[in-house]
């Protein structure tokens, strides 16, 4: 295997100018000497020890991803887009899943900064908690949230608008004409639940409604808090002509128990989701959702990143980005 010896002996240079172009330094290097230096690398197809070149530059080039959930359909997109980013920018990734649990998320901030990664990723639980922020904080390690809103606290986060997105869809079946609508949420103290919910009530309150509390349940944005949370509402007996879930999953879950108790949808209940997953057009019905630009999410997310380890300029380090009311098939207009 060659060396950095070997590179410098057969391009006729210093090792500290091999070094150089490595780090893509160009003080005291001509262009001549840099490209003789680079057709020898490659010659004898020298790759640099990418640790020892971290002692120098303070940086490994690479970035930890923290998702909560990776069977979670909605989370794959915002890896690719995150990984494709990075590549672009020459990092890597180290990809950590936390199966929404706490103690893996802490573990893993603490692994990643062992790893040395110059920077994090980090959508937390459902449930975010201050003691990672702290702990990232406290490494002096340059982080972006992704899609979990840490509370009021002004933190480096990409985000779509829940409150808007979950409003413009609630708006939307109100316009279809219904008026018992029943609402599956996240868990009550999640950040995003709350501003969903907040969109959900508003609309409400615009068409002059009172809201039925009976017609509320807590879910866990996954399949079974839309099972779970159907059944709740069925057990409690009250009439409802809709079923608003604050995720595609829960909407998900919600139709095959609808199904499975004899309601045709959307004959007799419409239902919606939030987040368009790319199963939500495939179900049948097809769902009517909110799209998250999931993509751009990760992309704008990982931009901003390596924009604050690079130390340039960042003028906003609190994006957020719109939602999108995609109508399909799983509502019906209320005459």
């Amino acid at each position: 295997m060659a060396t950095i010896k070997d590179v410098a002996r057969l391009a006729n240079v210093s090792i500290t100018t091999v070094s150089r172009v490595i780090n893509n330094k160009p003080e005291g290097v001509s262009e001549e000497t840099r490209q003789r230096v680079l057709q020898v690398m490659e010659h004898l197809n020298y790759q640099p020890n990418r640790v020892a070149r971290g002692l120098v530059t303070r940086r490994t080039n690479t970035l930890g991803l923290i998702l909560p959930d990776i069977t979670n359909p909605f989370f794959p997109e915002i890896a690719r887009a995150v990984e494709d980013t990075a590549n672009k920018h020459g990092y890597n990734i180290i990809l950590c899943n936390t199966d929404d649990r706490s103690d893996k998320e802490e573990l893993y901030i603490r692994v990643l900064k062992s790893k040395c990664v110059d920077g994090i990723v980090f959508t937390s639980s459902s449930m975010p908690v201050f003691k990672h922020v702290k702990q990232l904080r406290d490494y002096k390690m340059p982080f972006v949230l992704l899609d979990r809103h840490f509370y009021d606290e002004k933190l480096p986060g990409v985000y779509t608008d829940g409150y808007e997105g979950m409003y413009e869809i609630t708006r939307y079946v109100l316009e279809m004409g219904h008026r018992k609508i029943a609402y599956i949420g996240g868990p009550h103290e999640s950040p995003n639940s709350m501003y969903r919910y907040a969109g959900f009530e508003q609309a409400l309150k615009d068409f002059g409604l009172v809201l039925d509390k009976e017609l509320i349940v807590e879910g866990n944005y996954k399949i079974s808090g839309g099972s779970e949370g159907v059944l709740e509402l069925l057990k409690r007996g009250r009439d409802f002509t809709a079923v608003v879930c604050a995720n595609d999953l829960m909407a998900i879950g919600a139709m095959e128990v609808l199904k499975g108790a004899g309601f045709r949808i959307p004959e007799d209940v419409s239902i919606t989701g939030f987040d368009d997953i790319p199963m939500a057009k495939y179900v049948e019905p097809k769902l009517t959702t909110v799209a998250q630009p999931c993509y751009k999410m990760g992309e704008v997310a990982t931009e901003l990143l390596i924009k604050l380890i690079e130390g340039k300029t960042v003028e906003d380090t609190v994006i957020t980005l719109k939602p999108k009311l995609i109508i399909r098939n799983s509502v019906k207009k209320v005459i």
